[in-house]
């Protein structure tokens, strides 16, 4: 993840599940839950685990969550915690059945990078999930998210006492592709996408390593 994203998510850890939960009307567990159904069992890498709000969706799958804030890891549930980046794992090849990603590709350094570790940790048939917020393909859908988080994300800011940097992260919501074109290229084989929230501003992105 980038140094300004990490320096943001050290001063609000406290106070972002709890803003989340408020943006996404409650609906952020569901979308999470929606994503790890697809996964297999077995052993999961929690990529970007933040707070670790996860957990309750993950039933009896081996979690281990990765981070690079400590600020964040320290308030999670979850035993196996590592503070590292997604560019560069600090597993062995072969070592998780699955990968679950939320909320987090918006703020990676190198997604390129961070891909190829994903594809390099994940055992042979291994699947990977990404969830994450981007602009709705309608272009009218498009303008109307474009207003909308404009004025919803510097109103959480504010409720975070930190607002220059809610409005990064509205600003971060235009640095993707689609999914589609986001995975296309990865080795990781692009299996579904699917559209959640209003408008669809939400995806979900299940990956297959063949």
């Amino acid at each position: 993840m980038s140094e300004q994203s990490d320096a943001i998510f050290a001063r609000i850890a406290r106070r972002y599940d709890l803003i989340n939960t408020l943006l996404s009307a409650g609906r952020d567990q569901a979308w999470r839950r929606s994503a790890v159904e697809r996964l297999p069992p077995g052993r999961l890498l929690d990529l970007g685990s933040g707070t670790g709000v996860a957990a309750p969706v993950f039933g009896e799958r081996q979690v281990v969550a990765l981070d690079p804030v400590r600020e964040m890891l320290s308030l999670s549930s979850i035993s196996h915690r590592v503070a590292a980046v997604g560019e560069s794992l600090p597993f062995s090849d072969d070592s998780f059945d699955s990968v679950f990603s939320a909320f987090v590709f918006r703020n990676l350094t190198s997604i390129d990078r961070t891909l190829s570790e994903m594809h390099r940790v994940l055992r042979p048939r291994g699947m990977a999930a990404v969830v994450d917020l981007g602009r709705p393909t309608h272009s009218l859908a498009r303008s109307i998210s474009r207003l909308g988080t404009a004025i919803t994300l510097p109103l959480a800011g504010l409720i975070a006492r930190a607002p220059a940097d809610y409005w990064y992260l509205h600003q971060s919501l235009d640095k993707l592709p689609p999914p589609e074109e986001l995975f296309a290229q990865s080795r990781l084989r692009l299996g579904s996408v699917w559209r959640m929230g209003l408008f669809g501003f939400v995806y979900g992105a299940l990956l297959h390593k063949d």
